[in-house]
């Protein structure tokens, strides 16, 4: 494979740069630049030079020796300052090396699953680590990464293995001296799989909410204080408020971190009936909005009717709590009375939907999972029907694990890849 290198920090201006090398050719590469030869692996202080001689860059030099690095390739990586001068010129340096190119997007963790030091959900995991903004975000990627979704799937797969060998035993050696009636074992293997691919499954939508972050929709009556009270949540100016009614006709979005967990809120257009046609456009957008989100706030006059949007869990506050005599339940976005209250209540009700939360994190995680249990009732059903069925039960069960192994990247995924690497950045 050609030796590859890009910059692993971030562009711009910083204290220290990384710019990392990966394959056969890396150590070589390496003292070219420094004109000297380096440890197979540790630190080195080294000046760096282009082919022609002139100084680049006092930098320090880090190896890793195949297997033991990131990609199981030999790796070096270069820590020079962090001008946007030295980069190039290293960078540029490198290119000019003859069996060195820069990296595709991704491709160094590409070559971390290939190498085996990285299942697919690992590498999904990394991704979505380098994308967290959250505590939850991280936390959750930190699982996936750390290999635990793989380390399930993995004991899943030996008990359907250990399920399929006793059954495929019986019709191969139907004559030895072997239990003839192995469905209760089967079973039982077989019933604890389908167990933890429930609970997995049900918890793939809200571990997917806390990876891109849950909405959150204030809904409400034109000039109720819907504009006021986000922009008292957001702690600014995000949205217009004016006494008109009809102000807002498009759906307004604040990004917020709520106890660790990634919340948009969504300011709507008030809902009423209009013979405008761009204010009926943004109340239309306001219902679909509204409906599809995780969680509404529904900002009114009075409690008196239930919202037509309401869904179980939503919150109903009285608006304007400063023109009011009792402020019990009702909240002011102008004075701020209330409002750390409400925020309270939407996080204690989102952190309640995150109990149910498993490993699996992406709908490609739930589909896998879906299609084994699939397979595995199918299995179960079959096994109902006695020895004679025994080679259909055992095809059911490669189908199952065949599904798992698709999860964790070992089979069947090449179709994937392209996709999920294109979002990595050059240098991972």
């Amino acid at each position: 494979m050609d030796t590859i290198f890009a910059l692993a920090s971030a562009p711009g201006k910083a204290g220290v740069a990384v710019i990392r090398i990966s394959g056969s050719l890396a150590r070589t590469a390496a003292e070219k630049l420094a004109g000297r030869s380096l440890a197979d692996r540790g630190m080195t202080l080294a000046m760096l030079h282009d082919l022609h001689g002139q100084q680049l860059d006092e930098v320090l030099v880090l190896s890793f020796t195949a297997p033991n690095s990131f990609t199981g390739e030999n790796i070096v990586e270069l820590q020079a300052h962090g001008s946007t001068a030295v980069v190039a010129a290293i960078l540029r340096t490198l290119s000019c090396i003859q069996g060195l190119r820069l990296a595709e997007p991704g491709e160094f963790t590409r070559r971390a699953l290939e190498n085996g030091k990285l299942d697919l959900t690992q590498v999904e995991g990394l991704a979505d680590l380098i994308d967290a903004e959250t505590e939850a975000q991280r936390g959750q990627a930190q699982k996936v990464l750390a290999g635990d979704l793989g380390q399930l799937v993995e004991r899943w797969r030996s008990d359907l293995i250990r399920a399929a060998s006793l059954i495929e035993a019986t019709i191969d050696f139907a004559d030895e001296d072997i239990p003839t009636d192995v469905t209760p074992e089967v079973n039982k293997l077989l019933s604890g799989v389908q167990v933890d691919l429930e609970r997995e499954t049900a918890g793939v939508q809200i571990a997917e909410r806390i990876r891109v972050g849950f909405e959150v929709a204030i809904i409400g009556a034109p000039n109720v204080g819907k504009s006021t009270l986000l922009n008292a949540l957001a702690g600014r100016q995000a949205a217009i408020t004016s006494e008109h009614a009809g102000t807002t006709r498009d759906v307004i979005e604040v990004r917020m971190d709520l106890a660790g967990l990634p919340v948009t809120l969504l300011d709507t257009a008030g809902i009423r009936e209009s013979a405008d046609e761009i204010e009926s456009l943004g109340i239309a957008l306001a219902r679909k909005r509204g409906q599809a989100a995780d969680m509404r706030v529904f900002l009114v006059e009075n409690g008196d009717s239930t919202p037509a949007l309401y869904q179980s869990g939503d919150l109903i506050v009285l608006s304007k709590a400063d023109t009011r005599s009792n402020i019990v339940g009702a909240v002011s976005g102008l004075t701020g009375v209330g409002v750390d209250e409400l925020i309270g209540q939407i996080t204690s009700v989102l952190m309640d939907r995150t109990a149910s939360v498993g490993l699996a994190t992406r709908e490609r995680h739930r589909d896998a999972m879906m299609s084994a249990q699939a397979a595995l009732n199918s299995a179960t059903k079959v096994l109902l029907q006695g020895p004679d069925a025994y080679d259909i039960a055992a095809e059911e069960l490669r189908i199952g694990i065949r599904s798992l192994e698709t999860l964790v990247g070992r089979i069947d995924v090449e179709t994937l890849l392209d996709e999920i690497f294109a979002s990595f950045c050059l240098g991972k």
